[in-house]
């Protein structure tokens, strides 16, 4: 048999893992995009309830994500990728079930609570699983796979989720995670079975992670619910002071206990700080823009929520295709060239929607280019963020940076869902409320911009050339008269 014979059963066992490990990616990014497209039908379901209170269905999971995240990634790195795996998977699929049969608004956030607990372990344990089961020189590839799989779902995402609500109504967008939760526990066994990959076993600190989340949630309440409280009210105070104090505290203590809730001694790599940062006020304009998208052509333009999803389609599948192509780009400027040049892109095209929306719907001449160009903006973006904080530091710490970063990003989600709730109006028809939703997504995406440009990833040092002794008697052997023997 030869070594390429041998080699083939790896190979195909790393191109599961790397299937197994994509699919999770793309369920746990699809329940962002497809609960976008459930707002308006949860107006209707609903009624009583206000859309800065329907807003928290989004932010309530990027916030437990969010809190979660880094704890779940050091949980990976401390029990084992398979492990943590397996008990995502199995949350987020119970909490699917229960959104679908939730009979009122309450019962519907806690369960999308839980449904962000498991997603916050489905995500950087995926992706240690594509970075320690693919071999070295397939890792970058299979970074730019992995976070392909998360633009595909926001590719599919619109147009199924506006299929399913139009035709099922929004209790259909939970039900489909349902078979595909399944079909990856089964899919599960095949993960090979490790014990901790860091040099401690020790599970992550439990206050600082109750605090961080708190301090994320006080924080998202406060600027969602500060116009309808008061500015200057002193539960609006309280909740924009205390949040932000928690914060600090959770990090704080993180830099001190022995198994943080955050680690925030990855931070002392600057392209790795600088990706973090990134990824925060990345996520403020992502979230807020996707979701101002469905709103403005459903409320404004009159679109049906099906005609919403497919309107949303050709950027998402443009960032999917950049998504694929960024991923292999070489590591010494990819990065750096995806995100600066992503975000400019994406801030580009905010500012000429900020200032042209038009009041009646042009999709071929006006939305349709910029949404692909967004699109665009997005999928580069996307990848150079996350390929920056995997590549900066050493593999025995890949899952817990990656959840690091991830939370990055979900915390400034979840803060730009709630400025969009605070700015947006009610009545969901005024042009120059959406319109200033893309002027902040715009201003943000050139703070990203400024922030790729730091993002380097220098090559690990080649390794000396050991140079052999003199032999007895003869004249010593140089490296490459050894190579040619």
């Amino acid at each position: 048999m030869t070594s390429t014979d041998a080699a083939a059963p790896q190979r195909r066992s790393a191109a599961s893992l790397l299937l197994l490990a994509s699919g999770a990616s793309f369920l746990a990014v699809l329940d962002v995009t497809v609960v976008n497209l459930a707002m308006p039908d949860l107006r209707e379901d609903f009624t009583g309830s206000a859309f800065k209170d329907l807003s928290w269905v989004i932010t309530i999971y990027a916030v437990v994500f969010a809190a979660l995240l880094a704890p779940a990634g050091r949980l990976a790195d401390a029990l084992g990728r398979r492990t943590v795996f397996l008990a995502g998977v199995s949350l987020f699929t119970a909490a699917s079930l229960l959104c679908a049969l939730s009979p009122d608004l309450g019962v519907l956030l806690a369960a999308r609570g839980i449904q962000g607990l498991g997603a916050a372990a489905m995500i950087p344990a995926s992706l240690a699983i594509v970075l320690m089961d693919s071999p070295p020189e397939r890792r970058r590839a299979a970074i730019g796979q992995w976070s392909a799989a998360a633009a595909l779902a926001a590719a599919v995402g619109p147009a199924l989720g506006g299929v399913l609500v139009d035709v099922f109504g929004w209790r259909s967008l939970f039900l489909i995670n349902i078979p595909f939760g399944l079909l990856f526990l089964y899919g599960a066994t095949v993960i090979p079975r490790s014990k901790g990959l860091g040099t401690e076993r020790r599970l992550p600190d439990l206050l600082g992670t109750i605090t961080l989340g708190a301090g994320v949630g006080l924080l998202c309440l406060g600027i969602s619910k500060g116009g309808q409280w008061g500015w200057s009210a002193a539960s609006t105070l309280v909740c924009v002071i205390a949040g932000p104090a928690l914060i600090a505290l959770c990090l704080l203590r993180s830099a001190r206990h022995p198994a943080p809730a955050v680690e925030v001694s990855l931070w002392r790599n600057r392209t790795f700080a600088l990706a973090n940062a990134a990824a925060f006020f990345y996520g403020i304009a992502l979230f807020s823009w996707l979701l101002v998208g469905v709103l403005y052509v459903t409320q404004v333009w009159g679109y049906s929520e099906l005609k919403a999803g497919l309107a949303m389609t050709p950027g998402a599948i443009a960032a999917t295709i950049v998504a694929l192509r960024v991923g292999k780009l070489p590591p010494a400027y990819g990065p750096r060239l995806a995100t600066a040049g992503g975000a400019l892109i994406l801030g580009g095209t905010g500012f000429l929607l900020a200032f042209t929306l038009p009041d009646h719907s042009m999709f071929l001449a006006y939305w349709l280019p910029l949404g692909v160009l967004a699109g665009i903006g997005m999928g580069a973006i996307t990848t150079g963020t996350s390929t920056a904080a995997a590549l900066s530091v050493s593999p025995l710490r890949f899952a817990g940076a990656t959840g690091l970063n991830q939370t990055a990003r979900q915390i400034g989600g979840a803060i730009g869902i709630a400025v969009l709730a605070t700015v947006v109006s009610e009545a969901l028809t005024d042009i120059a409320d959406f319109e200033r939703i893309y002027l902040i997504a715009a201003c943000v995406s050139m703070v990203v911009a400024l922030l790729g440009l730091g993002l380097t990833i220098k090559p690990p040092p080649a390794p000396p050339v050991a140079t052999p002794p003199a032999e007895a008697g003869g004249e010593r052997k140089t490296p490459t008269a050894d190579a040619a023997n």
